[in-house]
């Protein structure tokens, strides 16, 4: 019989399996137990899932969930200490993003850097936008980890890899020297898009504007062509419109059922391309983060989340990747410009 356990093909379909077996799981109970924010528990998982074909070893998966715990409690330290102070406050923030920019452009820290720049995105927005809601960040995050973590193994635990794919998995691994100038023009981007919300009284999109940034300075070469430009666009737009259409279904037929038929179907559609070595596997994943925030606003109880119409949202991911492709291409160095149109 034919086996299929170095076939890239079948690898890629038993990750896909997994990220929409969590992620629908993980959603619709999220939903089920009257989350605040039911989206955060899917995301960590569908990150963690996406990282590693295989499971994250018991060790490192404790570091990355102590290190998103610690972040969250410190950036409630401090938005509490300095949420009055802007300039103070937008410095440390700052710093703490240009640590994860510095870490994913060497190739380090894995998923677990893209969560902690959420945390760090959401805290402290939450915090200052949304004072009754702040006293729940702590829950949320706690809630978030251990969700995201024992979805991930119970995704393996159903579906698992066969042992010589995670050894080649976690072979080709690779590290690469940081670029810090573009560490630190991702940094003034997401810093820009934080600073215009934290001027905004609307959470929602808060929540919406600058993780669709941050998601996407992770995937966005601005040096490739303006053709890689557009697609990326259209995918991570294509994840707010998704989102919008299983709304308006959810509406006809609204139950658990539904939600998690609902989800499963695009976590499949999506998730199977994200789980990819393709170059447009992280627009694919981006694409899932933006439907999942769109969709768990939609269904949340977070004060004005139903109420918001999705076209208004839609164009919040619009006009969140639109500034992220232009300040890309303003603030990028362009000696990387140059080397990366020469690969």
């Amino acid at each position: 019989m034919w086996d299929d356990r170095d076939d890239p093909s079948a690898e890629q379909r038993r990750k896909g399996l997994r990220v929409a077996f969590a992620v629908s799981l993980g959603f619709t109970s999220a939903v089920s137990l009257g989350a605040i924010v039911p989206f955060l528990v899917p995301i960590f998982a569908a990150q963690f899932l996406l990282g590693s074909s295989g499971p994250m070893p018991l060790g490192k998966t404790l570091g990355a969930a102590l290190l998103i715990l610690f972040t969250g409690i410190g950036m409630m330290v401090l938005t509490n200490l300095f949420g009055d102070r802007p300039s103070t406050f937008l410095i440390l923030l700052a710093l703490i993003y240009f640590f994860c920019f510095a870490a994913q452009a060497a190739g380090t820290g894995g998923p677990a850097i893209f969560l902690v720049q959420v945390v760090a995105i959401m805290v402290p927005l939450i915090g200052i936008l949304n004072k009754d809601l702040a006293n729940s960040i702590l829950s949320i995050l706690v809630t978030g980890i251990l969700g995201g973590t024992l979805l991930m193994w119970l995704a393996h635990a159903v579906i698992p890899e066969p042992h010589t794919t995670r050894i080649a998995a976690a072979s080709s691994a690779t590290v690469r020297p940081p670029s810090y100038l573009r560490a630190l023009a991702n940094t003034a981007i997401l810093l820009g898009a934080v600073a215009v919300c934290l001027v905004n009284d609307q959470l929602s999109a808060a929540l919406v504007i600058p993780i669709t940034v941050a998601s996407l300075l992770g995937q966005f070469d601005a040096a490739a062509s303006s053709r890689m430009a557009l697609g990326l666009v259209i995918i991570n737009l294509s994840g707010g419109i998704l989102a919008s259409i299983a709304y308006t279904i959810l509406t006809l037929r609204p139950s658990l059922f539904s939600i998690f038929l609902i989800v499963l179907v695009v976590t499949l559609i999506l998730g199977g391309r994200a789980a990819g070595r393709l170059k447009d596997a992280k627009m694919y994943a981006g694409a899932l983060t933006t439907f999942l925030i769109l969709f768990g606003l939609g269904v949340s109880p977070v004060p004005g989340g139903a109420a918001e119409s999705f076209a208004t949202r839609i164009v919040y991911v619009g006009a969140a990747l639109i500034y992220t492709v232009l300040m890309a291409a303003i603030f990028w160095p362009q000696s990387e410009t140059r080397e990366s149109r020469a690969k």
